[in-house]
């Protein structure tokens, strides 16, 4: 696959595919006979994790250890597991947070629908 086939199938810009590739978070990419990469399946699994774990608010930084830890293959699972299960805490209580902002906000809203006018 090509780039642009790539990005269509992951949502990532053909930049953003480049970056992840030069920041060594793929596994290597090969080049056909006229210089284009050459991208896999395999490949395009990683993008979408990728995609996934930034769109959730993970950091570069965490990104760069996990998928190093990937291809450390089986000795980095522990740490693998961790760096995800931290990031699942970390989403559970942003969630929690917008959970108690929407109420508030329901509050506020009804309070707008009635006569008693308060800010």
């Amino acid at each position: 696959m090509r780039i642009g086939e790539v990005a269509k199938a992951t949502g990532l810009t053909a930049a953003t595919i480049r970056f992840y590739e030069k920041s060594n978070m793929l596994p290597a990419v090969k080049r056909g006979p006229d210089g284009h990469r050459a991208f896999t399946l395999e490949h395009v699994e990683w993008l979408t994790l990728l995609y996934w774990l930034r769109e959730t608010g993970m950091s570069v930084h965490d990104m760069r250890r996990f998928t190093a830890l990937a291809k450390a293959g089986e000795t980095g699972l522990p740490e693998r597991r961790e760096i995800l299960e931290t990031h699942a805490a970390t989403l559970k209580a942003r969630r929690e947070a917008i959970d108690r902002c929407e109420s508030i906000l329901a509050v506020k809203m009804a309070r707008y629908g009635s006569d008693k006018g308060a800010i």
